[in-house]
């Protein structure tokens, strides 16, 4: 059985019992509470529960805001101050109760065959064709858009995403798939060379339609656009003294259309978030000339950047695109987690997975497939999977229990998010690095509180953050005692939370918890005991012993005032594991007191106990 609060989840006969009385809950909300608090202080996706309990089924969303308002009234929760289920806005829920294992029994071993691994922990990764795995729809969607194009209707598609969510790998699919049936030239736009290089991804592009289709493409290049052939470095008759400045746009999609005559031709430009303005200019003609041709344009767009503030061009012209139907934006989202079971197959190439693998993958990763492979070879660098000979056969097989590696955040993905984050100004950074220190969600007026500024200033400046990072979304808005209200954010990962919080120095992160300790009892003043228990965590994270103490102790006392009495129990037993930590001479005092307030609660499970305030 898992234990939280004055509950115990009984998954054998499937049902809750609270002070001995057992309560009968409808198997699918039994489902939800129970895949909840399996995965107890981790962000829950609606795709995550719903392809959880419903694998192969579709179900409305709205069914589960249904059965989380059903846990809440059994549990006895509150949205406004969840003690259980805490509501992430357009995101999930998170399990925020301490949870126990009554049995340890069922927990997954260690198993022992790292003696029979095989050398060469990679076995060869990025070495086989990886395709793409769980995109079939939007794969169908591009060859559709280029079906179209073939008879002539000029098509032009954006493809959007977060970083690592697989843009590069759905356009190799669909370029592949053209073999033999079209013309394919690429360009890649190069962060910083928007600046100094106009045309830059048009050129490239022009050089790989130049190089594959040879003397064809030069001569309607030579005639149609003389200037462009002689940039590439390539003369026609008409090119010897062809400048830059000649090259105009309208030359270039004349002799495009021309190419694309008879034969469909698609250009793939790949992260225009970072496209100079000349390159963004051609996108746009091309689209709008109305003569028919068989010619597509594809164009990978990441999240963040820049591109979601207003004054970044793409973000209008995509926007007037689409406005007009001149172009059609397919949006990836994260991988459900049947494909992340696929795609961790492709890669260790072997049909059944190791118990418990897709799940601490998909979780982790949150669906994105490149944070899924980095966390795959980050296991096997670290020796939680291993290649053992099985059966004659070598299979990858579990060496560790995964959720050890919970804290880690593999070497690839710190250094991709910390390049990101470098990126920042020092304020910017010093605002997220702040909101680490809360967790996943962050309300405004804890930045303001553990840097010392004025909310109002922090909670614009999150705002402007959430609109241009794809890392940061605003997440709502909390309602304080007072009437107060503070906006409040989510980082889209656990893993850019979990490096912006160790990225900074263990003095700073235990200044900015007691700050928002402090103002968390400045807030609830009168109402402490409500918010004791976040209270004493902040504390505690702070290094201040004899505060976490006393918070958890009064968190215990408002415990047992509600008869949660094994809550209140569980209060004070890590009160007293937190008193170990004091000083000789103060440890064997305050040890005293808790054991005390402990055979109260358990001596008078009514009332009884009372917590006398002291300051630390």
């Amino acid at each position: 059985m898992k234990q939280f609060a004055s509950f115990r989840l009984d998954t054998a006969n499937e049902c809750l019992w609270r002070e001995g009385t057992q309560i009968a809950l409808p198997p699918r909300i039994f489902g939800v509470l129970r895949y909840l608090v399996d995965h107890a202080g981790r962000l829950i996706t609606h795709d995550e529960l719903l392809d959880a309990l419903w694998p192969e089924t579709y179900v409305q969303p709205q069914v589960l805001r249904t059965y989380v308002l059903e846990l809440r009234k059994v549990l006895g929760d509150d949205a406004a101050q969840p003690r259980f289920i805490q509501t992430i806005p357009k995101r999930g829920y998170c399990f925020v109760a301490p949870v126990s294992e009554g049995d340890a029994s069922g927990q997954a071993g260690t198993v022992g065959v790292a003696a029979l691994a095989v050398a060469g922990n990679g076995a060869g990764f990025g070495n086989r064709s990886r395709g793409v795995v769980g995109r079939d729809e939007e794969l169908a969607q591009l060859r559709t858009q280029a079906e179209i194009a073939a008879n002539g209707q000029r098509r032009m598609v954006f493809v959007t995403g977060e970083a690592g969510i697989g843009k590069t790998a759905l356009v190799d699919a669909f370029c592949h798939g053209l073999r033999g049936t079209g013309i394919v030239a690429r360009g890649q736009c190069v962060e910083g060379f928007g600046e100094k290089e106009a045309y830059y991804p048009v050129m490239e592009a022009l050089g790989h339609l130049c190089a594959s289709e040879g003397e064809k493409a030069c001569r309607v290049l030579a005639r149609a656009a003389p200037a462009w052939l002689a940039a590439v470095g390539r003369q026609g008759d008409n090119g010897g003294n062809a400048t830059a400045r000649e090259r105009t746009p309208g030359d270039l999609c004349s002799a495009l259309e021309q190419i694309a005559e008879k034969r469909l031709l698609v250009l793939v430009f790949e992260d225009v978030h970072w496209a100079d303005d000349a390159t963004l200019n051609l996108i746009s003609a091309i689209a709008r000339r109305r003569a028919e041709s068989r010619l597509m344009v594809v164009a990978t767009c990441g999240q963040g950047y820049g591109c979601g503030t207003a004054e970044h061009p793409l973000k209008g012209m995509k926007q007037n695109l689409l406005m007009r139907q001149l172009c059609v934006e397919l949006a990836l989202t994260p991988l459900k987690r049947t494909a992340t079971s696929q795609l961790l197959a492709r890669e260790l190439e072997q049909d059944t997975l190791p118990a418990g693998l897709t799940g601490f993958v998909h979780q982790r990763s949150e669906g994105n497939p490149l944070f899924a492979i980095a966390i795959l070879e980050h296991l096997i660098a670290r020796r939680f999977l291993v290649l053992a000979e099985t059966a004659g056969a070598a299979r990858w097989e579990p060496a560790g229990a995964f959720q050890e590696m919970e804290g880690e955040v593999p070497e690839r993905l710190a250094q991709m998010i910390e390049l990101e984050v470098e990126g920042l100004s020092e304020e910017e950074q010093r605002i997220l690095g702040a909101g680490s220190a809360m967790g996943i969600a962050f309300p405004a007026w804890a930045v303001a509180a553990a840097l010392e500024e004025d909310a109002a200033h922090i909670e614009e400046a999150c705002d402007g953050l959430s609109r241009r990072l794809h890392f940061v979304e605003r997440g709502g808005e909390d309602e304080l005692p007072g009437g107060m209200r503070s906006e409040f954010y989510v980082f889209v990962h656990g893993l850019y939370r979990e490096v912006l919080y160790r990225r900074q120095s263990a003095a700073r992160r235990a200044a900015w918890h007691a700050r928002i300790a402090e103002r968390l009892g400045e807030i609830f003043a009168g109402r402490e005991a409500s918010v004791a228990r976040e209270i004493a965590m902040h504390y505690e994270a702070a290094g201040d012993w004899q505060r976490a103490i006393q918070a958890q102790r009064a968190a215990a006392w408002h415990a047992h005032q509600n008869e949660a009495h094994s809550e209140a129990t569980q209060l004070l037993e890590d009160a007293l594991r937190l008193a170990e930590k004091l000083s000789q001479r103060e440890r064997g005092s305050r040890m005293r007191e808790i054991r005390e307030e402990l055979t109260t609660v358990r001596d008078r499970p009514r009332g009884g106990l009372r917590i006398v305030s002291r300051k630390a």
